[in-house]
């Protein structure tokens, strides 16, 4: 054993593989890939669903179903008892929300649920409201303001 041997990186760093060098190194003549066929040529490439010529079993299964998650509308929730830090009188919207740290951006969709309780009068808007929420807010003597939500026309092509 070596003096530079015994270290706490013994390892870390794997000798290269040197392929190709004559019989003596282990990896000569066709340098551990075997004889002939594809794999062993140079730019072979393994496509992971490739089933040796066969139908692949995506192509045996039927295309099924729709899915509308991708145009599902996403709302941000905040819970009435999160109102509370505001203070008493005070406009709450959605960009006051967002610097509050309530939500993530001032383009967020908001939703006002009711859990939690409110003791202060604000003046909230938001996109949706619960209905406990909308109740829990005008109980407080404080108003709940639905924002319009912005629909996107569908692009069609015409042909």
């Amino acid at each position: 054993m070596l003096s530079h041997e015994i270290t706490s990186v013994v390892g870390k760093h794997k000798a290269r593989k040197r392929v190709g060098r004559g019989r003596g190194s282990g990896l000569g003549k066709s340098s551990g890939r075997g004889t002939k066929g594809s794999r062993s040529r140079a730019g072979a490439m393994r496509y992971s669903l490739y089933a040796g010529g066969q139908i692949p079993l995506f192509r045996h299964l039927p295309k099924r179903g729709f899915n509308n998650k991708n145009f599902t509308a996403r709302f941000e929730v905040v819970n009435v008892s999160q109102l509370e830090r505001f203070e008493d009188g005070a406009q709450v919207g959605v960009e006051q929300l967002s610097q509050a740290g309530l939500i993530p951006a001032a383009a967020s969709r908001v939703k006002i649920l009711g859990d939690g309780e409110l003791t202060k009068r604000l003046q909230v808007a938001a996109h949706r409201f619960s209905k406990a929420a909308e109740q829990k807010i005008c109980d407080c003597g404080g108003t709940a303001t639905k924002i319009a939500l912005e629909v996107k026309p569908i692009k069609r092509k015409r042909g």
